[in-house]
Formats: C-alpha cells, structure tokens, sequence
C-alpha cells in the first residue's frame, strides 16, 4: 500500500526544446553554468547538463527539479510536475527560469528569433487559459462572497434598527425609574409627624372629612400610609371617627 500511494504521488515529467547555436566552447559554457549557485553542472561526452533542485523527498531525491541539457545545436529543458502544482503554471515558471538563464549566459547561445517567439507565444496561451480558469474560480468565490456580504448587510441594517427600538424603549424606562425614585425620595420626605399634621390640616379645611384617595394623590403618598396615619390619630384621640 506505501510503495502504490508513493507512485500515485510522484511528479509527472514534462519538457520542451529551444533551437540555438552554441557560440563558446563546452569548456566555456561549463564555466559560466558552475557560476551559478542554485545549478548542479556535470559535462558530458556530447552537452553540458545542469540540474536545478527546488525540492527533495524524504529520501533525499529530486522531487521539484528541472533539468536542462545544453547541445551544440538546441537547449533540452526536462521538468517535474508536483501533484499539488497546476502543469500549466508549472510550465510558465519554467519558461520564465529558462529566458533568464539565456540572459544570464549572455552571448553563449545565438537564439533564433522565431524560437523565442514560439516558445513565449506558447507559453502566453497557456497563461491565457491558466488566468480564464483562475478567474472564473475568483469571480464564482467573489460572486458567493459579494451574497453573502449583502445578507450580512441586511441582518445588521435590521439589527442597529431593532437596537434604536430597545435604546428608545431603555430611555424610557429609565426615565419612568427617575420618575419613581423621585417620588420614592420625596415620600420619605414626609415623616409620620409631618404627614399627621397635614391629615389634621386637611380634615380642618374640608369640613371635618377627609377623602383618603385625594389626599395621598395631592401629598403623593399610598393610601395605606394615610390609613396607618387616621387609625392612629383616632387611638390618640386627636380626631374622632364619624360613625
């Protein structure tokens, strides 16, 4: 099972060819190949390979390499093709390795013009149809995204409407609260001496009567406390109880 889930997970190979003409000798071209720090270079009996590792397996192997081979008459460039790598994507970056490579050699190689042109027209098709199919995903995400954001916009227009409801409606309580402990601290105001004084008062200027329910709406205190207040004027013997 580890030797088949190893082969389903190695890279693909895929290369391409570029007509050019080596102007130095092999000797020449070696040196200039072994300057350049991130290349591996061996010389060989008919062309100078140089092997450009990005990354190795567990084993230590080339995993993401490209190996170019430089021929009197054409350059061979090989590569790996990660399974996690787009092939297309892979194929620019190579490409784009490749030309900078060339420059970096300078006049080693005499390219032709039409292989340039073919290989960067090539190599343009395929960034062509790499953006279409990224851009699609972009806008189809983009798409999903711009949905989700306009419920969200909805649910929070409602939500900061229902919050100005409830702070209208807290206001108002909290007033009413103002309100009652007011009139609380008003009624604690008015001791028991001072409220029988204003229940003789009252009595004296109504005719000897006194309607308890006007009484404690004009002095703001509950009925039951001007109750309290006659029973114990009438056990004194202040005032009498009309029978």
């Amino acid at each position: 099972m580890a030797e088949e889930k190893k082969a389903a997970e190695s890279p693909r190979v895929d290369g391409f060819k570029v007509f050019a003409k080596l102007e130095v000798s092999m000797k020449d071209l070696e040196s200039r190949l072994r300057s350049v720090s991130s290349l591996e270079t061996l010389a060989e009996k008919d062309c100078v390979s140089a092997v450009y590792v990005e990354s190795r397996d567990i084993s230590k192997n080339p995993y993401t390499f490209a190996l170019f081979k430089f021929k009197p008459e054409h350059v061979e460039v090989l590569y790996s093709i990660p399974p996690t790598s787009a092939p297309k994507k892979r194929k620019l970056d190579m490409v784009r390795y490749f030309l900078n490579l060339l420059t970096y050699l300078n006049s080693a190689y005499s390219v032709e013009p039409s292989a340039t042109f073919q290989l960067v027209d090539a190599a343009l098709k395929d960034l062509n149809e790499f953006v279409s199919l990224d851009y699609n995903k972009l806008y189809t995400s983009y798409d999903n995204m711009k949905k989700d954001y306009e419920d969200a916009s909805r649910r929070l227009k409602k939500l900061q409407q229902d919050m100005g409801v409830l702070k209208s409606q807290n206001y108002e309580l909290r007033t009413r609260n103002d309100e009652l402990q007011l009139r609380v601290k008003q009624l604690e105001v008015l001791s028991d001496e001072t409220l029988r004084e204003k229940v003789q008062e009252w009595i004296s200027e109504h005719g000897s009567e006194i309607n308890i329910s006007d009484f404690a709406k004009f002095h703001r205190v509950p009925e039951t406390r001007v109750e309290e207040i006659l029973n114990f004027l009438v056990r004194e013997g202040f005032i009498q109880a009309v029978q």
